[in-house]
């Protein structure tokens, strides 16, 4: 069976398409994170693999939920789906769809895990510095572990650098070791 993203990525590409073309990136993305949310309802999810309901009903059920926050286009997206029996992947999209808006908005999520909370000056500087270095605008993600001893490992899409004293420790460890 193919991966939910698999399925789920030309999906997300064509709505991501179609609201780039008319200036409409914001309100998909409010569009496709209401209808995704409507779809984990375990009471909704139930009916989504039912073979008794029809598509057109699972698609009205799910405009109807979603309300006003689903406006033409979004309720003409999801009948599409459900006539392909993919309303189970509007999670996927919805997530598709964010990371091709972000990447055209020229923003990237950076999640950085230090030892101790890191206070709003740090934040700003290393929001700061970050943004030069990546060369795009930075939306900073905070969680401390304190098993990291100190320093911080910093994480942005594939990239990962990793600051941390337990790090430089086991380096060392590993080239005694060695």
């Amino acid at each position: 069976m193919a991966d939910k993203t698999t399925i789920a990525r030309p999906y997300a590409k064509a709505a991501f398409e179609e609201a780039k073309a008319n200036n409409q990136l914001a309100p998909w993305s409010e569009t496709l994170r209401t209808a995704s949310i409507v779809v984990q309802d375990p009471r909704v999810k139930r009916l989504l693999g039912n073979p008794t309901v029809s598509n057109a009903e699972l698609a009205k059920l799910v405009a109807d939920l979603a309300g006003p926050k689903l406006d033409g286009q979004g309720r003409n997206f999801v009948q599409t789906l459900a006539e392909n029996r993919r309303l189970a992947y509007l999670p996927e999209i919805s997530t598709l769809f964010d990371e091709l808006k972000d990447e055209a908005e020229g923003v990237i999520d950076v999640t950085v895990t230090s030892a101790a909370p890191l206070d709003k000056s740090q934040r700003e500087a290393l929001t700061a510095a970050l943004q030069r270095r990546l060369k795009r605008q930075v939306r900073l993600h905070t969680e401390t572990d304190p098993s990291l001893l100190g320093g911080a490992v910093l994480r942005a899409g594939d990239l990962v650098i990793d600051g941390s004293v337990r790090s430089r420790l086991n380096r060392i460890a590993y080239e005694l070791t060695a």
